[in-house]
């Protein structure tokens, strides 16, 4: 008898299988489907500031524009090290429109740097890196 109903199980679970595997996936939301997504546009995405003073923190704006089809959200910025804070359009972008991301660095130690901020959005790829980069000049003694 136990035969009898583990056979009976098995080939029900293996016909109601099949029918399963012929079922479409549901489609992608509009917003998330190809040509539907919010999409940069840079002036540059990287800005070198030259020979610049130590001890006297520096800032760039990074401008960009929404060239997609749907408002473009920045979920979040983050700088490569403490020495770099950024600053960015909270609001959402909506298509045709502009914002901007700030990016200040504390040029506290002497030499050469390349910094980079990481701006995490709804565009393909998900993210975008921005550099800042320069030479901190000691100040001379006297």
């Amino acid at each position: 008898m136990k035969k009898v109903l583990l056979t009976a199980a098995f080939a029900a679970a293996c016909i109601f299988g099949s029918y399963a595997q012929d079922a479409k996936p549901a489609p992608a939301p509009a917003a998330a489907q190809p040509g539907n997504m919010a999409a940069f546009k840079w002036s540059e995405t990287t800005f070198d500031f030259g020979k610049i003073p130590q001890g006297k923190p520096v800032t760039h704006e990074f401008k960009f524009s929404n060239t997609g089809k749907v408002p473009l959200v920045l979920s979040s910025v983050n700088a490569s090290c403490g020495c770099t804070t950024p600053e960015w359009t909270k609001e959402p972008i909506a298509p045709g429109k502009s914002g901007s991301v700030k990016a200040t660095f504390n040029a506290a130690g002497a030499g050469a740097f390349s910094k980079t901020v990481t701006v995490n959005a709804n565009v393909e790829g998900g993210a975008v890196y921005l550099t800042i980069k320069g030479e901190v000049l000691q100040p001379e003694t006297k």
